[in-house]
């Protein structure tokens, strides 16, 4: 009986001290976070650099949003805005900018931290400013943000992004991959790689200037196909699958594939601004 009451006693006091421990290590946790959070560490980073017109722009790996304005220039204006709850998230993260004469490309990296620190800590936030020349070719990949660019007279190539996208116009080729937000891009002509979206979870809004010809074709749609054109007609096979034709057709083809949301063709007017677009809930979709 002895024994049973010292074994009893001794199960208490370890599950006293157990509860103590629990409550100690999560108070710290909760400090910790609490002291984050109210500090807000800020770096800026300014930089322009002389970019022909035809130059490659690459921004990959941005934990924020990206703005592009666009002009009649021979100069990129680069501006970086870099958020954090403390100087030590700011070193978690670090911005890498090349340039040339015909390439500009800036990138999020993981910063030279520990191990612990690099798995446990906050991650800084990244907010990019570009002004750059109205004819450069644009590829984007891994942006946790809105992508909202102005007119470009070059092709686009946008993946990976958390967030919506707007391109006021681009000219040539166009393609949209594993994006999670809605999409509005004005098409001032297609070249023979047309358009390609796949993989959207959101509405797409393709503005359309006049003239454009190309063939329409569509697949794993959940949602709807609809245009406000008169030059464009679309037709309905099966479920989710769409075929039509704007203009008088041709080589050029828009093809979508795996969309969760519905496509509309609508007309565009050309701005120095990112059009807003239109859509930005979706509307309901058809079984």
């Amino acid at each position: 009986m002895k024994r049973i009451l010292i074994l009893v006693a001794l199960v208490v006091i370890a599950g006293i001290a157990g509860i103590v421990r629990s409550h100690s290590k999560a108070g710290d946790f909760d400090r910790l976070v609490s002291h984050n959070a109210t500090e807000q560490v800020r770096e800026e980073i300014r930089q322009s650099y002389p970019l022909a017109p035809g130059a490659s722009v690459e921004l990959s790996n941005i934990n924020g949003a990206i703005r592009i304005e666009t002009s009649d220039t021979n100069t990129a204006e680069v501006y970086v805005e870099r958020l954090a709850s403390s100087q030590g998230a700011l070193a978690r993260r670090k911005v890498i900018i090349e340039a040339d004469s015909n390439n500009l490309r800036i990138r999020g990296e993981k910063g030279d931290v520990g191990f612990f620190e690099r798995l446990f800590g906050s991650s800084p936030s990244e907010k990019l400013t570009l002004k750059l020349p109205r004819e450069i070719a644009l590829h984007t990949k891994g942006v946790n943000g809105a992508v909202i660019v102005a007119e470009l007279d070059g092709p686009v190539d946008v993946r990976g992004v958390n967030g919506r996208v707007q391109i006021a116009a681009a000219n040539g080729a166009a393609e949209f991959k594993g994006i999670n937000g809605n999409i509005t891009v004005g098409l001032k002509r297609l070249d023979s790689d047309g358009v390609t979206l796949g993989g959207i979870n959101g509405n797409i809004e393709l503005q359309l200037t006049p003239g454009i010809n190309a063939s329409f074709d569509a697949h794993g749609i959940n949602g709807n196909v609809v245009s406000d054109l008169a030059e464009v007609s679309i037709d309905r096979s099966k479920h989710g699958t769409y075929s039509g034709q704007i203009g008088s057709g041709g080589s050029s083809v828009i093809t979508a594939k795996g969309i969760n949301g519905n496509i509309r063709l609508t007309r565009s007017t050309f701005a120095s601004e990112p059009a807003e677009s239109v859509s930005k809930d979706k509307d309901s979709k058809t079984n």
